[in-house]
This record gives C-alpha cells, structure tokens and sequence, in this order.
C-alpha cells in the first residue's frame, strides 16, 4: 500500500493551521513587540509553531495506524513532544519560572528515554561504549540541552525552520543510503510539517514561532536521533553532524556567557548568527548561509560518517572545526558594542 499521500495531506495542514494561527495572532494583538534584545524591528504575530506540533502530532497517529511506527516510538515522540509544547505555549502566553520550565524538560526527556530504552551502546573513535545508567544521564542531559538550544537559535527569520528541514532530509538520505528504511517517515514528515509552517516564517517573517514550535522541535530531533541510534551508533554521530551549525554556536555562546559571570537564563542576542545578521543586515542571507552549510559541507561529511567509514571522532572534530571558528569570528558570546545595542 502507498503512502505518499502523507506528503501533500501533512503540508497543507501545516500551512492552514498556520495562516489560521496568524489571523487569530492579529485579532487578539498576540504580538511579538521589537525591544533591546530583539532581531526585529517590526512587531509580528507569534505562536506560529503549534501549526508544526499539531500537523507532526497528526503524522505520528497515521504512521502508528498505517503500521510504519512502533508504539514505542509514538509514545516517546509524541508524549515528549507534547509536554514540551505544552510547556512552551504556557510560557508564550504567560510566564514560567525557569526551574519549572527545566523540571518539565527533564520529565520530558525521562519519558522520551524510558519508551526509547535510553542511549544505547555507542562507538568513538574506534572503541565502543556502553555507559550503562551514566549513558542515560548524559542522554537526558543532551534532550535538555538540544531542546533549549532550538529555542535560543530561534532568533531571525526562518533559521530554525530551514536548519530544522536541512537535518531532517539528510537524515531520510543517511536512511536511505544505509537501507534504514523503517526510519525515514518520521524525519519526512516532520520536515514537511516545518516546510508548510516555513511559507509563513521565511524572511521577511508574518509569523514567529515561540517557544511551543522551537521546544517541541529540539525535543523531537533529539528523539529521531536517539531513535536512529539503536539502529546504528554511527548514525547518531550522523544527527549529531547535521545539527552542527545549532550545537556550535548555541554551545560556544553559552560557555562564553558563563566564563563572564552572565545570567544565562536571561534573553541576549550574542549568538553568532544574531551578530552576522546585524553586520549584513539581513535575516535571509544569513538564513540562506546555514541551509548551504548544512547541505554543502555538513551533509557530506554525515555521509561518510554513517555509510563510508569516516571514524565517527574524526567526522565530528572535521565538521565542528570551522563552525567553531565562524562562532569566533563573529563573536559568538560577546558583549554587544554600543552602537549595536543602539540599533
């Protein structure tokens, strides 16, 4: 039986449930409004995610029906994801107090491990691993930090949509190469949920996603990449490479931040791409600029990580070296100068 019709049906809900989102933003003036700590000089509606958590939500109950995933994988996925989006939209129309909103993620993660089986056996640099319950802090550790880290990067226009569809079609092409086909739906789909959501979001933005749609996609990338990883420990480093230009530079920033005594937990725009988009004075061409990272130079090498022998250490430190450089380069984790704040 075909299940193509996936595709088209996932796509459109996402773009519906969007344009609805962005009349129902404008009529109830929920308004992201521009101040000191902003990359925008416009005030746009927000929320614009949940359009991607509703539409992905409705792929996994089809996958799960037609057979293509395990109730296992459904209740990992999709009782994570929905905890964290839930979390998420309560703190984008209210407020939560830091230490509930990490105790909620931590839940989250435990859940998402417990259906998964937590990290399994893993290989580096030739020598294979088994952390035993370590492994499982550490993995819930990673699904924490993967989720905050999509909504610190959620800062310009389209940024976490096009990186969110960059690692999740090259993922499918790892599958596919490595004959992982069971694997695929999920990371198909979940791009197609970003790509109907994305229309709305690309630069110059009419819709921001907010913590509901970053949260939810950092927890869920996290859990496909878990999930590849007891197919395979190489294609773990393989998700792990993909999401390369996210991990760097929200990773750098934030040891930068903490060395200087900073409150990290506060907003800030001193991530690298705020500062690159600032000097260009363009969301869409930095935007553009992650997408063809992603796809010219961090896709090769996930390549050859996960199907053509590339030690799996060595793949990572090749694809981490020049975006910690770039992070360098454009002062990842910074002070702003004054007349940046002035802007």
């Amino acid at each position: 039986m075909s299940y193509g019709w996936f595709i088209p049906v996932i796509v459109t809900v996402s773009f519906s449930l969007t344009w609805a989102l962005r009349r129902y933003a404008l009529s109830q003036s929920l308004m992201d409004i521009p101040n000191a700590r902003s990359s925008h000089s416009v005030p746009t509606p927000r929320g614009g995610g949940v359009a991607i958590v509703l539409a992905f939500t409705m792929a996994l109950f089809m996958l799960l029906f037609a057979g293509l995933m395990t109730s296992q994988a459904f209740l990992a996925i999709g009782g994570a994801g929905a905890l964290i989006a839930i979390i998420g939209f309560m703190d984008d129309h209210g407020h939560i107090a830091a230490r509930w909103r990490l105790l909620g993620h931590f839940a989250a993660s435990i859940w998402m491990l417990f259906w998964l089986g937590g990290l399994p056996v893993i290989e580096l640099f030739g020598g294979t691993f088994d952390l035993g319950w370590l492994g499982h802090v550490l993995a819930a550790f990673y699904l924490v930090w993967l989720l905050n880290l999509y909504n610190f990067m959620d800062g310009i226009d389209g940024i976490a949509s096009v990186e969110a569809i960059c690692a999740c079609l090259g993922a499918c092409l790892l599958y596919w190469v490595g004959g992982a086909m069971d694997l695929i739906w999920g990371p198909l789909l979940l791009a197609l949920a970003v790509a109907g959501f994305l229309f709305w979001n690309f630069p110059p933005a009419r819709i921001f996603m907010g913590d509901a749609g970053s949260g939810f996609l950092g927890m869920v990338l996290g859990g496909l990449s878990l999930q590849a990883a007891w197919v395979s420990a190489d294609l773990l480093w393989g998700w792990l490479i993909l999401l390369g230009v996210f991990i760097v530079d929200a990773t750098f920033t934030l040891f930068r931040r903490l060395l200087r005594g900073d409150k990290v937990y506060e907003a800030h725009r001193s991530h690298a791409y705020q500062f690159a988009s600032r000097r260009f004075g363009s969301h869409l061409a930095v935007t553009a600029v992650v997408g063809a990272i992603n796809l010219l130079w961090l896709l090769p090498i996930a390549l050859g990580v996960s199907q053509f022998g590339l030690n799996s250490g060595v793949g990572l430190i090749l694809a981490y070296a020049p975006l910690v450089a770039l992070a360098i380069k454009f002062h990842a984790g910074e002070l702003e100068a004054p007349q940046e704040k002035a802007e």
